[in-house]
């Protein structure tokens, strides 16, 4: 059977325990079930079904198990294995300080935008599918980078830091 990795948007450890998240997502029927780091990562094996399927099992699950549904984007582990692979950043000439971002969309943009945007030291690079790749450096400004991601793609998407994606394509 495929395994899978859930990211899921809004979680941290003050509004979800890790134990909690995963036993919901084992109430959903998936297995092997695990979380990784504390930020609403969780890898599991489910059979072969669409994607969409298994962000609405979970989303329902968490609903029941925790009171409430963090919106979830899933992706195979083997896709995630290929994007971590692919390097999308290896063409562009980021400073030693840049953080990384890989921002997960539901649906490939509808619309063609001009790349790269930029925004108080914070721009997306590029587009390949349904994931968005970016870079900030910090700022005294606070999480520029999600005002500039809202502003293209809207609130239904959740981001990580190219390291936790990495991490999560190993679990």
């Amino acid at each position: 059977m495929p395994r899978y990795a859930a990211l899921l948007r809004g979680v941290m450890p003050v509004n979800a325990k890790m134990p909690d998240l995963k036993a919901a997502f084992e109430s959903a029927g998936f297995t092997d079930v695990k979380t990784v780091l504390s930020s609403g990562n969780v890898a599991f094996t489910a059979r072969a079904v669409s994607e969409v399927t298994l962000e609405r099992r979970a989303e329902a699950a968490m609903a029941r198990r925790l009171g409430q549904a963090f919106p979830c984007f899933v992706r195979s582990m083997d896709a995630l294995r290929e994007l971590v692979a692919s390097d999308p950043y290896r063409s562009f000439r980021l400073g030693p300080d840049a953080k990384r971002i890989v921002t997960f969309l539901r649906a490939k943009p509808a619309s063609t935008l001009k790349l790269p945007i930029e925004r108080d030291g914070a721009r997306i690079l590029v587009i390949k599918g349904r994931e968005v790749f970016g870079a900030y450096l910090p700022s005294p400004k606070g999480p520029v980078f999600m005002t500039l991601i809202e502003k293209a793609f809207g609130k239904d998407v959740t981001t990580r830091t190219w390291d936790t994606v990495g991490k999560v394509a190993r679990a």
